[in-house]
């Protein structure tokens, strides 16, 4: 009776496959920044960076009126 080793995986085996496939990873994920093209920007341009609250707008006006902070100011 003759146990036959090379068709079977054992625990060495298997980790030594692991590493190599992690090693292998690793190198492919620090090349692949270098490789990354330079990104643009997005200019969301002056429609988009101007104010966008207005102290005499309606609803803003409505809003301090009905949480009482016209009531706070007299105090």
């Amino acid at each position: 009776m003759t146990v036959d080793s090379r068709n079977k995986l054992d625990r060495r085996g298997f980790l030594r496959s692991a590493s190599g496939v992690a090693t292998v990873a690793a190198v492919a994920a620090a090349i692949s920044p270098a490789m990354v093209t330079e990104a643009e920007a997005y200019d969301p341009g002056p429609d988009e960076t101007g104010a966008k609250y207005q102290p005499d707008a309606a609803d803003v006006q409505a809003f301090y009126r009905s949480n009482g902070y016209e009531t706070l100011k007299d105090k």
